[in-house]
């Protein structure tokens, strides 16, 4: 996926979509829910935990630092979780992989205001922030797989 956009000379350049990367950190068949606390519009909705990829940084990479700056986690990243997921007017696509806690590491709510395990029937107990939500059916019968 790419977007267009015209230059000052009116060149039309492709621009390619940045990349955000969630991890769905699953454990004895749930899945880890993060409250977002900021900004304002989405605090309190859910999401799964990750960010940017930085210029030269894996997927998995990126997954691995921004579930350290979060979570204060170590994670091991897994396969893909659903499909790509538009952003931004396409200027980013989410995607989400599947991921297990290392080492005995138990999440803390760094940049979150809360943090929950859920298991695949509870799912739709809270509310997913637009991105995050197509990845839920996709997830389901990966915890009731575990």
């Amino acid at each position: 996926m790419q977007t267009e956009r015209a230059s000052e000379g009116g060149q039309t350049e492709r621009q390619e979509p940045k990349v955000i990367v969630g991890a769905a950190i699953i454990e004895g068949g749930r899945v880890l829910a993060c409250a977002r606390s900021a900004p304002p519009e989405v605090a309190g909705m859910w999401e799964f935990p990750g960010g940017k990829v930085e210029p030269g940084e894996s997927e998995t990479a990126a997954l691995v630092r921004e579930c350290a700056e979060e979570l204060a986690v170590r994670v091991a990243v897994g396969d893909r979780v659903g499909r790509n997921v538009r952003m931004a007017h396409g200027r980013s696509v989410l995607k989400v992989y599947a991921a297990s806690l290392l080492h005995g590491d138990q999440p803390q709510a760094l940049e979150h205001s809360a943090l929950r395990w859920l298991a695949a029937h509870e799912l739709d107990s809270v509310t997913w922030l637009p991105a995050d939500a197509p990845i839920v059916a996709a997830l389901r019968p990966l915890l009731t797989a575990d």
